[in-house]
This record gives C-alpha cells, structure tokens and sequence, in this order.
C-alpha cells in the first residue's frame, strides 16, 4: 500500500484549474473518504469508482482509502474527477504502475459498469493541459472536441479498461479522434429573403462592417427578425482564434460546437437579468457569453424589464463580464454585437397608422422610455422598418445576396485592422481623435445636431464612428459631409422622441 498521485482539471467560468488528486491507503477498517472542498456529485464518485474498479474485473482495496483534491481552497463539481480517483486507487493498490501516471491528465466520468460519460469543459482543459506539457486522456466524445486545440496531445477512451490497458501495455495506444466539426462549414441564412427594406438594408451592412450595435423599429411583420437573423451570414470569418474562443465558450455550456459559425443567440423577453449577464452560486455563462463573437438579438425590446436591459451597459462597453459572489469571481468574454427590435407604439403601428391615434404622443413617449438614456446612448444605429408596399411584396426579383454585400464588409473590416488594430466600434480616446477627424464644415453639421437632438458625448462619438465605417465602405481615407449625413439618418428614432 502507498501514495500514488493523478491529474484532473476543475472548470470555474472559463478557465480550468489544473488538480491534484493524491490516493492513499492505509491498513486499517474500510474506509473511503474525499476531502478538499468537495461538493456532492464528486464526494458521489466514492460509489460510482468503487463499482467501476469491481466490474472492470479489478480488486478494490480492502482499506482505509483516503483521497485529498489540492488545492483545497478551490471548489470542486461534477463527475469529471471519477476517472483520475479510479487510476490513483488502482495506481496506490499497485495494480497499475505509479510512473505511468505522471505524463497525463484524466478527465471523465465513470458508470457502474466502467464505461466513461462526458462532461463540459473539455476544451479549455485541453488548452491548459496543452500548455502544462502533459497529454490529456477524456472521453471519445470530449476528445473530438479538445483536438481542436492545435499541438494538444489528446487521447479518447470509451471504458477505464482501455486507459489501464495503455498504462500497462507499451503496445498499445489510445486513438486520436477526429474533429467533431467541420471546418469552415458556415451556414446562414441569405439577404437575398428579404424583399425591399432599402435602408435596413443599408444599415445592417453598416453595423456588420463596423460591428455596430442596431434597433430596428416599426410595425409587426415588416421583416424585422428576418433582418436581424441575416447579420450573422454578413460578419467577417472569425479568425481561428476567435473560433476557438467561441468552442471553449460553447463547451463550457455544455452545448454542441459550431467550428466557425457565428452565435445568434435571442433571449425571451421573460429572461432575467442573471440569464442575460450570467450567475448563480457557481457562476455559468449567460446570453451575453453565448452570443459572444457574434450576435445577440433582443425582440420586442420594451417588454424587457428596464432594469434587465441596463445591466447589459457595462459588457456593451467592456465586452466582458465579471461576476462576482462571495466564495469566487469568474470572468467571461461578452464581445457580442447587439441588434434589437421593438413596435413603434404601444398598439405596434406607426404613429401615422389610423390604428395609433388612440394613442396621444405622451403615451408613445412614456413607452419609448422604457428603454433607458444610457442604454440606447449605447445602440449607434437605430432605424426604421416600415410596412413593406405591396408592389414590392408580390415581386419575384431577387435582392443583393449576403455574399454580395460581404465583400464589401470584409473589405472595410480590412481596412480597420491594417489603420488601428480593431473595428470602428470600438476606437476610444486618442484613437477616435485621430482616426475620425472632420474638416470645419463637418464640424459644423455636427455642431448642429448636437443642439438639435441634445447627443450626449458617447453619441457624438459614436455618430462619428459610424461615418468612419461608412466612409470604410466607401473606401475613402477621410470622413466627408455624405459620410456624417448617413450617419445622422441612421438615428430615426429620434423621430419618435420628437427631435427632428
């Protein structure tokens, strides 16, 4: 009887802890017992490896077994744990040779019969195991997912005979499955379904170019989730970095990867303000982190609880979010894109719509301002979705396709990263100085609109970076006049609050 020690990763928001399991068994009444900082589904694992080793046709110890799970500060959940606890017990009994362990880290849990069960988080595991040195051992299914971490070396096992069967046998190696996803494999759907629309149009390439936050507004059924549902397939292809990022997001949920493909991720009006940001004791990612390197849509803005919304305007600015509770803070990437749609009214119809007078123009503001200042200061571009005319309803020529307009967009986008690093979006400070300046007659335009529409400074700035991105797509280095115009005609719901 001795010490034998293995390797396992806990997972705690987005990164993955790296664990040291130390088994130890002694002579003694039988015993087994878990410490350090174990919650139920790991101190469960007692049952689940005692079965496992039995009916993998392996002696349990007949023993004091203890097992300590440094470091013991860090909480520990989930059954992931099973198969490094199983490897020590049968390492410490001397039924599997001790130095055989070192080079690994285990991740899976067990049945009753030995077989090995999935989990989340294998993706950040296989990066942090990657940069630890040391190959990462999991479940076929999580192992399709870790491979996608470049360099990594990851091993796929489907029962805890096969692992021993590697520790004993120099022979014999574990497979290194294949990806789960395709590569490149991108799937959305096409502008080309939305019929008119000109300046929504318009205003989606913008946002997608210049990765703009965007309120569509106007009556029910005038296409304004078919728009929103189309920015994605208008975005530039993530670099395999940013994929990356979004695997390890989707695998810390538990959900299935989209290698590639942009998130579009729309919430019901019901969600409360910890599904949107994320929470609970044990911090999980929300709608925010979901949507992140894509696109989150909010429908039926108003109906959201106003203080539900604000809580979206620190991740809009610092596109990350950091959720803090008593026993630990977690930190997830929140580098979404908002689009939003809302009724004009509280009837739905525009404000010219006969159906609307009953509606005095106090009412239409007092539900207009359920969105707060501060939030919509925070949407660059809102525009108006009207009833499409009839003519244009019944023709069968095609509109632009998003291929089409793509070009386009990752042109501009490559212009952004070649001058400044980053999208228009998200210039601050001295960046903004320089990138957007403006001769005095576009000063004085602006200065105009200031005093007409009373911006605050945030919206002045962001004015100025979406005729930045439009003068990106137009391919001319500096900002003109029909640049700014563009730019101003894209905030219509000051229309609705009485401004123009």
């Amino acid at each position: 009887m001795t010490l034998a020690v293995t390797y396992s990763r806990a997972h705690v928001g987005m990164e993955a802890p790296l664990v040291t399991i130390e088994v130890h068994i002694s002579g003694g009444l039988p015993a087994f017992s878990i410490v350090g900082l174990a919650e139920t589904a790991v101190r469960e694992a007692k049952e689940r490896v005692r079965s496992a080793i039995l009916n993998s046709q392996f002696d349990f110890p007949n023993g004091r077994i203890t097992v300590n799970m440094a470091p013991a500060d860090l909480p520990k959940q989930g059954g992931q744990f099973d198969l490094a606890i199983a490897l020590g017990i049968l390492a410490a009994s001397e039924q599997i040779a001790i130095e055989t362990l070192n080079t690994y880290e285990w991740l899976g849990e067990l049945s009753l019969s030995g077989h090995l069960s999935n989990g989340p988080g294998a993706l950040p595991a296989a990066m942090a195991c990657h940069k630890a040195g040391r190959a990462l051992v999991c479940t076929t299914q999580n192992a399709q997912e870790a491979v996608l971490v470049k360099e990594a070396n990851v091993y796929g096992a489907s029962h805890l005979l096969e692992v021993c069967r590697m520790l004993k046998d120099a022979d014999f190696t574990l497979s290194t499955p294949t990806a789960s996803v395709e590569p490149n494999a991108q799937h959305y759907p096409c502008m080309s379904d939305v019929k008119g629309q000109t300046s929504a149009r318009r205003a989606l390439e913008i946002a997608a170019a210049g990765k703009h936050n965007l309120l569509l507004f106007g009556p029910p059924g005038t296409g304004k989730t078919l728009l929103a549902s189309r920015l994605p397939g208008l975005l530039p292809s993530m670099t395999d970095s940013q994929a990356l990022e979004v695997a390890a997001v989707q695998s810390v949920a538990g959900l299935p990867l989209t290698w590639q493909q942009r998130p579009f991720r729309s919430p019901h009006h019901s969600a409360s303000a910890a599904a949107l940001i994320g929470g609970g004791s044990i911090p999980k990612p929300g709608e925010v982190t979901l949507a992140h390197q894509g696109v989150l849509f909010l429908d039926e803005l108003p109906e959201f609880p106003r203080h539900v919304l604000d809580v979206l305007r620190e991740p809009l600015e610092s596109h990350e979010v950091c959720i803090s509770r008593a026993a630990r803070q977690c930190t997830f990437p929140a580098g979404f894109q908002l689009v939003a749609a809302m009724n004009p009214t509280p009837g739905g119809y525009g404000a010219d719509d006969p159906r609307s007078k009953r509606y005095s123009p106090d009412q239409i503001q007092r539900y207009i301002s359920r969105l707060s200042g501060p939030f919509l200061d925070r949407i660059d571009l809102h525009i108006e979705v009207p009833t499409l005319p009839k003519e244009l309803l019944l023709t069968d020529q095609p509109a632009e396709s998003s291929k089409d307009i793509r070009v386009r967009v990752e042109q501009a986008w490559q212009a952004q990263l070649s001058r400044q690093g980053c999208s228009n979006s998200e210039l601050s400070g001295k960046q903004l100085e320089s990138i957007c300046k403006v001769s005095a007659a576009e000063k004085a335009l602006l200065d105009n609109a200031i005093d007409r529409l009373g911006l605050s400074a945030r919206a002045y700035h962001r004015i100025l970076k979406v005729a930045r991105t439009v003068a990106d797509l137009k391919n001319q280095p500096l900002i003109d006049k029909p640049a700014i115009i563009e730019a101003l005609n894209c905030r219509q719901l000051e229309k609705l609050l009485g401004k123009w």
